[in-house]
Order: C-alpha cells, then structure tokens, then sequence
C-alpha cells in the first residue's frame, strides 16, 4: 500500500485551532497528500505474510519475516514493535488467521444455527415440531421478518423493560425554564436497563426492533440503519434510533449493534491491534474508525480527511459555518435537504479544496456511513424536539462505536450537539483508544457530571481487548461499573485482570465458570421467570467451562447486572 501525506492540524483540548505543521514524508515516501503533512499509524495485517513467515517470527524471533505483517509510518516505530512486542503481535496475528480460515464454517454454522432456533421456536419447540412434521404444517422461518430472532435473542428472550420506578420524573426548576427532564442516577436503574435492553434489541432485523420499540416498550421507533463498514467492506454496521415519544420527546436513544456470535469480522475487528493517531487528541482503534466509516486503512490518509477538525462548523439553525483563515470571518450557507441539514459538506475531489477552504465527501458516504447518517438524523431530531437529550449505547463492538460516535462530534466540535448529551452506557466495550484519547474525552464527558458509563461483567473477555501494554497503548476511560458473578457492583477505573491472561486469574476463572452453569440452572427459581435461561443458554455457559470469557460476554448477565446489582444510592449524574 502507498502512504501518503497530509496536514497535521494543532488541536487544543478545549478549543482545536487551525495551525498547520510543515510537510513531512511518510514511512515509504509517499508524498502528495493534500496538505502534505504526517500521518501516524500502525496496522497488523496477517493476510501479508505466510505461514513461513510467522513460524520463522514466532520460533526463531525473525524480525524480518515479523515486519511482513505490519505497516506503519514511522520505520523504526515498526522495527521496534516488531521486536520489543512479538507475542502480542504474534497473538493478534494468529486469532486472525484461525478465524480468517474458519470464516465461511462460521458463517455457515450461523445461518444454520439462526434457521433452527428459529424453526423450534415457530413451531413450539422439539415436540411441536415432530407434531407439525407429522401434520405437514410446518412453520417455516423467513429472514428479515418480525418472528425471525437472532442468536443473541435466543440466548435470551426477554423483551420488555425493567418494572420499576419511572425514567422520566418531574423537575422543578427556575420558573421560566421549567420543564420535564430525565434524571441519571445510580439510584435508578431504569436507563441502564433500557440501555442494555436497546443494545440486545440492536442485533434483530428492522421489523423485530420496530415491532418491539412499538408495541412492547410503547416507545417511538425513528429509524433502523444497516451501513457501510470499511473494514469488512459490506453493509454491516446496524444501528437504530428512537425516542420516547413521537411528539415533544423527552429522550432520544442511539443503539449500536455488537459482535455477532458467528460473524468472523466483527471477532477479526476485537482482535485487531491497529490504530490511527489522531494528532494532539491519541490514537484509536482503526477498525472502530472504519466501522463508523470514517476512514480506510487500505488509502489510510481517508482518515485524515475525516478526522481533523473541519473548517465547516454548524450554525444554530443547521446551516454550515465556515471559516476562511486568511480573513477570520465566516459565513453560513444553507442546505434543502432536511436530514442533510447540519453536515458538512464536502467535494468528492479530496486533492482540491472549496473557495471555502473546506474538504467535501460525496453525498453517497453520507448515506452509507454510520457516523454521518446517524448525526444527520440527530441533528433532525434534536431540532424538532427541543427539551430533549440523547443516550447512545451499544454492547461488544457496538459499545466502541457508541463511545466513538460522541468522541468524533467533540473533535468536528459539534458543541451544540454535545450540550445535549444526556449519557453514554456502553456494555462489554473493548478499548478504543489510548491514554492521550481518555484524557480528551474524560475532559468532556465529566464535567459538569460523568455521562460515560462503561459496565463489565466479570471475566467478560472482550473489555480486555485489544491488550493494555506500553507499545500498543490501548486503555480504558471512563467510569468502570463492574459486577462479580453475584452481581455485586463495584466502581473502580479498571477492571481487574486488564488483559485476561493474568496467570493468577486462571483457575478462578475456570472455578467461577463452573459457578455460572450452577447458577443458571437456578435462576428461576431463586429469582422468578424472568431470570429462568433456556437449553441454548445453559449450553453456552458448558461452552464456557472450556472458554470462561466467551460465555462472560453474553447479554444475558448484563441484563441481570442491571436488575439484580447491588442497590445504588449514590447519584452520579442528574439534569
């Protein structure tokens, strides 16, 4: 691949100006970016070398056969890497090849696994299904429908929202801003379990999420996104809107899908160690970024294009801001498409800037994209409901977008956006970014009051990828609500064994497991029916006594740590 060059912008953490470093080159060279300045980043590419090369990497510590597989833009950072972190490389490169080469088996063992939960389901499990065959009335599943249930749904079936106290009380306040507000408080689990509920809901079809925001949370559904995902280059960043209301909404809730069960992909993208820095503001996670559709490692300067502080800005009454810095002025100009109003507008010439001195993306990314269409909607929405706030959650791969989505609106200094921002609850998150990265957002996303909060389920595997070590920087922010296997809430930084692999954390991993599979086999009766889990649940938690962190990761247990915690009496976050 040819590196490029672009313009490194000098941002500041709480207002990003628009100075320009020089032109310098890249790792190979290449020059010819549109402002010709640095780019810096590491990508892991296991599809470059061979088996040759990683065994001669692995066992006799080739250096040279390891710097097959990476790319970077500064060679010595990647020598380095090469030789100071080989079993960390070595790891990310092997998972990704074992599930590279099982990736169609997965795939195909996920429609046939979905076409069997669903056809028992239909057709009133094992025995009903015998009884239909006999009768030659079979209930067939079909695809993309409201009875057709994904993996994650079957796993566990629940549907309606927590029975407690309500989401939405009354405020009194100064008399000429009083109004209905939404209150986040560790007290009240009813917006977390909504979140948790709204991720699960995140992995259906359309016509399930519509079916079920409709008609069983009697909520308002707004829209169901299937995006563009650069990384796996097809339609597979699902996300869904909704408020809580159709009219004079209180609340508007942004649901990221997670890391399918069978999806070779989105397991390819937790176990990938690539990142882009993002000058002045740290590095993320490249196939996070790429996910949202804000850049493409394979013409990595696309990440530059969308990632640097724009000069267009959004005005109050959504038209585009620009600046133009020669003169110091701005001007504003209007957009006629409603669910457009308010993006950036960009030229599909990404080598030559507008008379305003803005980039332009062409219309059809701003359609495909997760980042663009969502924001584009928000804005809509947050414009017609004028008291409202807004959440975004997700669980697994869906928690990492979730945060990312408000991190990248900061750094587009979509301050009016931000102001309106109610919380972030994200479930079994992987790490998205860096040190640097936490420290930018905690700075917005802690004052006046924590919005961000990350929950994890005990020996959940994924919260502890991609590993946290000093090359690959990868680390937690946010405030960490973590819950043991009795669902004990404890509010710590980070959750203990941060890279799973703590040689002491082994047998009481593999002891805790066999708890799990003890317990689900009790739950309905210690806790009711609510909590009762089926034969495909307690099959996972068996599969679990062999891999403790997989079995960890299911919804399942986020919906009970949301329900059945520890009572909370300290708030943290109140509007």
């Amino acid at each position: 691949m040819d590196s490029k060059s672009d313009s490194r912008n000098n941002y500041d953490k709480s207002e990003i100006n628009g100075d320009v470093y020089e032109p310098s080159s890249s790792l190979n060279g290449g020059g010819g970016g549109q402002d010709g300045g640095l780019l810096s980043y590491l990508i892991i590419r296991p599809e470059k070398g061979g088996i040759g090369d990683l065994y001669r990497y692995m066992v006799r510590a080739d250096i040279a056969s390891g710097l097959r597989f990476l790319e970077g833009s500064d060679e010595g950072l990647v020598g380095k890497v090469a030789a100071d972190h080989r079993w960390v490389i070595l790891v990310s490169i092997i998972v990704r090849k074992i599930i590279a080469f099982f990736g169609k088996p997965m795939q195909w063992t996920g429609y046939a696994v979905d076409f069997f939960l669903n056809l028992l389901s239909l057709n009133g499990n094992l025995t009903g299904l015998l009884y239909n065959l006999l009768r030659g009335k079979v209930v067939l599943p079909r695809r993309d429908t409201e009875t057709f249930i994904s993996t994650i749904g079957h796993l566990d079936g629940r549907i309606d929202l927590y029975k407690g106290q309500s989401l939405l009380q009354e405020e009194e306040g100064d008399a000429v801003f009083r109004e209905r507000s939404i209150r986040v408080e560790i007290g009240n689990r009813n917006l977390m379990d909504l979140c948790i509920m709204a991720s699960k809901l995140a992995y259906e079809n359309a016509e399930v999420v519509r079916n079920i925001v409709l008609h069983h949370w009697k909520m308002h559904f707004v829209k169901f996104y299937n995006c563009w995902n650069d990384f796996q280059k097809e339609m597979s960043t699902q996300v869904f809107i909704l408020c809580d209301k159709p009219k004079d909404a209180n609340l508007i809730l942004i649901s990221f899908r997670g890391t399918e069960p069978f999806d070779p992909d989105d397991w390819s993208t937790d176990f990938d160690y690539s990142w882009y820095e993002i000058p002045e503001l740290g590095k993320v996670h490249m196939g996070f970024l790429e996910a949202l559709g804000l850049g493409n490692r394979a013409d990595v300067v696309s990440f530059q294009k969308h990632l640097q502080v724009k000069d267009t800005k959004f005005s109050p009454n959504g038209g585009d801001v620009r600046r133009n810095h020669s003169e110091g002025t701005e001007s504003i100009s209007s957009n006629t498409d409603s669910d457009l109003r308010g993006l950036d507008q960009y030229s599909s010439d990404s080598e030559s800037p507008t008379s305003a001195g803005t980039k332009k993306i062409p219309p059809d990314t701003v359609e495909m994209t997760a980042y663009y269409s969502v924001k584009s909607k928000l804005l809509s929405l947050l414009k017609e409901h004028k008291n409202a706030k807004f959440v975004v959650t997700g669980h697994s791969l869906g928690g990492a977008l979730a945060i990312l989505f408000p991190t990248v609106l900061v750094l587009h200094e979509e301050k009016e956006i931000m102001q309106r921002l109610l919380c972030v609850y994200t479930f079994g998150q992987p790490r998205v970014g860096n040190k640097e990265l936490g420290r930018f957002m905690e700075a917005h996303l802690n004052y006046p009051v924590p919005k961000y909060f990350r929950v994890v389920y005990c020996n959940d595997l994924v919260p502890r990828l991609p590993y946290d070590d000093k090359t690959f920087l990868y680390k937690h922010f946010g405030a960490c609500l973590y819950y043991d296997s009795l669902y004990t809430e404890k509010n710590m930084d980070e959750e203990p064994n941060r890279n799973y692999f703590g040689m002491r954390y082994v047998i009481p991993a593999y002891l805790n497991a066999v708890w799990e599979l003890i317990r689900s086999l009790t739950m309905g009766y210690t806790h009711g029916p609510d909590y009762k889990e089926g034969w495909f649940s307690i099959l996972l938690r068996v599969i679990g006594l062999a891999l403790p962190g997989i079995s960890a990761h299911c919804p399942t247990d986020y919906v009970n740590s949301a329900r059945l915690g520890k009572e909370r009496i300290i708030q943290m976050s109140s509007f």
